[in-house]
């Protein structure tokens, strides 16, 4: 009876481990579920993530691990080099704007006003007892400003080429992702987007409206994709290169 019982008890769906893959001592998450059919790796600024089905065998687990060593390795080691060092809020720093640099400059005053983007630089105006803090809210509160409107633009025009209409173009601050889609038609695109360059932003906001045609990524939906993105492989996979 003990012994069924046993057989019967589900394994943690999300546990801490280890492996020596490539003679390095990587350490991951590992999360199970009942909806998976195959092994996944995603790396990110968490690190390995592996996703296996609810009863896949630890043989499977370790042959797959083992077989994707040396690109986890280089993986994790490619995201700590691109790491981005912490922005320093002040007068000559730089920010990313599409693609490109934005130069700082840090004008105070009795009063703060709206930042004004002056060629290669952006203008932040701020009161005499301005602090970095306050710079940086004034700099997210003009990403999204700019976000906004962009990705609006950008969604009505690939809309049409595709013939679908979002209910709504919101931002979001997902810690993982690009861009989403809802089935009820709201479309989700990550803030950050906006320091990426154009034709990136391109890629996933015609990624995003195709799953209002095909809520999943068939091949039907490649299709959709490739009707206007014909590039979408190269730019799919710069993209899965850059640390969100």
């Amino acid at each position: 009876m003990f012994k069924r019982l046993r057989n019967l008890t589900s394994p943690p769906s999300v546990e801490q481990r280890a492996a020596l893959l490539s003679g390095k001592h990587i350490t991951y998450t590992l999360k199970r579920s009942s909806k998976r059919r195959s092994i996944g790796l995603r790396i990110d600024d968490r690190g390995l993530t592996v996703s296996m089905p609810l009863r896949a065998s630890e043989k499977w687990l370790n042959s797959v691990l083992q077989d994707k060593a040396s690109w986890v390795v280089e993986k994790l080691d490619g995201w700590q080099s691109r790491k981005p060092e912490a922005t320093l809020w002040q007068d000559g720093e730089t920010i990313d704007y599409l693609g490109e640099l934005l130069v700082l400059r840090v004008v105070s005053g009795l009063f703060a006003s709206p930042p004004q983007r002056r060629g290669k630089e952006l203008w932040i105006f701020v009161a005499d007892t301005g602090e970095a803090s306050d710079i940086e809210q004034m700099v997210s509160r003009w990403y999204q400003d700019e976000a906004q409107s962009l990705f609006e633009q950008c969604a009505a025009h690939y809309a049409h080429l595709l013939k679908v209409a979002p209910r709504a173009i919101k931002l979001s601050a997902a810690k993982a992702q690009w861009g989403s889609c809802a089935v009820n038609g709201t479309v989700r695109l990550n803030v950050q987007l906006i320091k990426l360059p154009m034709r990136l932003i391109d890629y996933v906001v015609v990624h995003e409206l195709a799953h209002l045609r095909e809520l999943n990524h068939s091949e039907a939906f490649w299709r959709i994709v490739e009707s206007v993105c014909p590039d979408y492989p190269g730019l799919r996979s710069e993209l899965n290169d850059i640390a969100l």
